[in-house]
């Protein structure tokens, strides 16, 4: 290069912010001054220094995510009570999280599942699946659901992963409702809000309690008087 046939001296030095580790040099002339050469470690200092400085700052500042096509591998541990309802009769449900996301699942009887894919995708569809399988709904919290029966007495929606509830009919709004069908249909995506289990153990919904444009939930509403069943005859 240029350094090498224009110029009389060509030096190198290397270095860590402690000190010196090697140096190499290439003159022309038959011999250089003692105040040359410590202006010429000085500036190398300089820049050697102001190097390992923005080195540093890229070292220090870490990587906010990995690039999505990285390889991934993620671990979820889930109830063990949950673990047949993962892995499913004959396996079906796992095969199908395994066909549907891309995503290797391997379950262990701790209820640990690991999680490997080529990407990123493939390993979050995985995850919500799974997610939406072990998931308990929260008392109280809103859920974004479907439709997916209509009785006389109410609809049944499927709100978080395959699990139902019933809005009764005096819980679709505020108003009286003659029949189901005037507010809901199958298929319908509504909103809801999650009121526990009865004194039965099924699921109950309210949509009333949930602005249905918006999802958030409608201050001041009150609880309807719920009647107690009636005894059953044997």
């Amino acid at each position: 290069g240029d350094e090498d046939h224009l110029g009389d001296m060509d030096f190198k030095v290397a270095g860590t912010d402690a000190g010196i580790t090697s140096l190499q040099m290439d003159i022309k002339i038959t011999g250089i001054t003692e105040e040359i050469m410590r202006v010429a470690l000085d500036q190398a200092k300089g820049g050697r220094m102001h190097i390992l400085g923005e080195m540093a700052k890229a070292l220090t500042e870490s990587r906010g995510n990995l690039n999505a096509n990285a390889p991934r591998i993620t671990t979820v541990t889930i109830p063990t009570d949950k673990i047949r309802e993962v892995i499913g009769s004959g396996g079906k449900v796992i095969q199908g999280i395994v066909a549907d996301s891309g995503a290797k699942v391997d379950i262990g009887d701790d209820g640990v599942i690991k999680i490997a894919s080529p990407d990123e995708a493939s390993v979050e569809k995985a995850l919500a699946m799974i997610n939406d399988i072990v998931a308990e709904p929260e008392e109280g919290a809103i859920y974004e659901g479907k439709v997916v029966k209509v009785l006389d007495f109410g609809a049944f929606v499927n709100f978080i992963g395959k699990k139902d509830g019933l809005v009764h009919i005096s819980e679709l709004c505020e108003e009286r409702v003659e029949k189901v069908t005037d507010v809901v249909n199958e298929g319908d995506m509504v909103k809801v809000k999650y009121l526990g289990s009865d004194d039965r153990g099924k699921t109950r919904l309210s949509m009333r309690y949930v602005d249905q444009e918006t999802g958030e939930e409608i201050e001041g509403v009150e609880p309807r008087e719920r009647k107690p069943r009636r005894p059953r005859r044997d």
